[in-house]
């Protein structure tokens, strides 16, 4: 019966009613999103990178292991031998590995060399892999993959040609200009540390540090040294002007039948180009002389503690291992700050809500003196006038709970790809977990509580008043 009256009291007063349903319902909503961006953002936190079961480089602190290597940030560790590489690729518990050398800068972005096994196995959030927006994978020694906010800032496409410097400021005066790389491919947006990173070969980057290589070495004259310690005599000389004489008209004839297989030598040149973008440039093939950092994924998960302790104990070949997942929740207990805040704003919320569910439901009772009066005339006892106003806000709370739930479930499906794009948030999971069930629970609790304010208002405020209408 009780049930009955709270309804139809509501929809007599539906204009005041619709207003505290709005109020409610706007204020869980924002409580419960808070709660969940929360959560999820300290899950895609620890998850920037995933699939990868240690990181190996030079003994330096976990923390600046991790920064350098997966969040680009810091100064890299001392290089690592690539003996040392190859002794953990031949592991057998390891099932691949991704070098990756580190000190390079592009107008600001960090350099990153590596193979493409990077593009292949590095894995971030729920274990999404690398996919390409435009290209492909390195093909050529000089190729360089680009993230998606540097092609975006700076207008890069495929084809383009870029210039990478020494050092990590974002103003350098030792640009590698002998050896400018093309980009092959740019990635989709991941809303994490790669979208912000060029990618380069390993020898392409080792070619750049190293100007007696290559097309480079033509232009600095590195052959003097050698004619200083070996002179030639004059005849010597004499003879090899004449050489070049007779080179000279033999590259003449040879020049007469070039235009003969021109189209023959193009039609062979692509399909070589086919067969390569097919097969993609082999950079295993070759060996560095050292790599900053080594990403590695086991065959079983289950012994990555048992191989960094191995890593981590051997006093010939000093390395440091460390698990990518413990780390970074090691940071996130430092960067703690941020979900303190976080926090902090949902209590905010909390307050505003039930600030505004007391107001509602003390204007509403204001309207309702006359017929508190009439039922308590009729022989409604205390209990039942707080019972039948403690059940109107229940149901007010009650509906604008569900209509909440529903309509932060639907905002979250549509928003999920954008969130993982342009932030990194990836949702996944349970949306609603144990937090969100205990704060809608105490939403509920703090509703029944608050309702006993103009319960109580009502109750005390005299018959005769209530009768008289003052």
């Amino acid at each position: 019966m009780l049930g009955s009256i709270a309804l139809e009291s509501l929809k007599r007063r539906r204009s005041t009613a619709l207003l505290t349903l709005i109020s409610i319902t706007i204020s869980i909503s924002l409580l419960i999103s808070v709660d969940i961006i929360r959560t999820q953002v300290k899950s895609s936190f620890t998850r920037t990178v995933s699939g990868v079961d240690l990181i190996v480089g030079a003994p330096s602190g976990q923390l600046n292991l991790l920064l350098s290597s997966v969040f680009n940030i810091g100064t890299p560790t001392k290089g690592i031998e690539w003996e040392s590489v190859a002794a953990l690729k031949n592991n057998r518990q390891v099932d691949w590995i991704i070098p990756l050398s580190l000190g390079d800068t592009h107008r600001g972005f960090r350099v990153v060399g590596t193979t493409n096994a990077f593009f292949t196995h590095f894995k971030y959030g729920d274990k999404q892999t690398l996919t390409f927006k435009n290209g492909a994978m390195f093909n050529t020694p000089l190729a360089t993959v680009v993230g998606a906010d540097i092609a975006a800032d700076l207008g890069y496409k495929v084809g383009d040609s870029i210039i990478i410097s020494h050092g990590l400021g974002n103003v350098s005066f030792n640009n590698h200009d002998e050896h400018p790389f093309v980009i092959s491919g740019i990635l989709q947006k991941t809303g994490t540390p790669v979208d912000k990173a060029v990618y380069v070969t390993l020898e392409g980057l080792e070619k750049a540090h190293s100007p007696h290589q290559g097309h480079g070495s033509a232009s600095t004259g590195i052959t003097r040294p050698s004619a200083i310690q070996n002179p030639v005599s004059e005849h010597e000389h004499e003879h090899e002007h004449e050489h070049e004489h007779e080179h000279e008209h033999e590259h003449e004839h040879e020049h007469e039948h070039e235009h003969e297989h021109e189209h023959e030598h193009e039609h062979e040149h692509e399909h070589e180009n086919a067969t390569e973008s097919l097969e993609d440039y082999n950079v295993n093939a070759f060996t560095p002389e050292q790599v900053s950092v080594v990403m590695i994924g086991l065959k079983n998960r289950v012994t990555a503690l048992q191989l960094q302790y191995r890593i981590n104990q051997n006093k010939t070949t000093p390395l440091m291992a460390i698990l990518p997942g413990m780390t970074l929740a090691e940071l996130w207990q430092i960067m703690g700050n941020i979900e303190a805040l976080l926090l902090g704003l949902s209590a905010l919320i909390v307050a505003c809500a039930l600030i505004g569910l007391s107001t509602m439901l003390l204007a509403s009772m204001r309207e309702r003196y006359q017929e508190i009066a009439v039922l308590r005339s009729i022989g409604a006892g205390p209990g039942t006038l707080l019972l039948l106003i403690q059940l109107e806000a229940m149901l007010l709370a009650v509906i604008s709970t569900a209509l909440s739930v529903g309509l932060v479930v639907a905002i979250m499906a549509l928003i999920k790809p954008w969130l993982s794009s342009e932030y990194g948030i990836f949702l996944s999971g349970a949306l609603l977990g144990k937090s969100s069930l205990i704060i809608i629970a105490l939403m509920l609790f703090a509703t029944y509580l608050v309702s006993l304010f103009p319960a109580i208002a009502a109750y005390r405020r005299g018959l005769h008043s209530g009768l008289s209408g003052r």
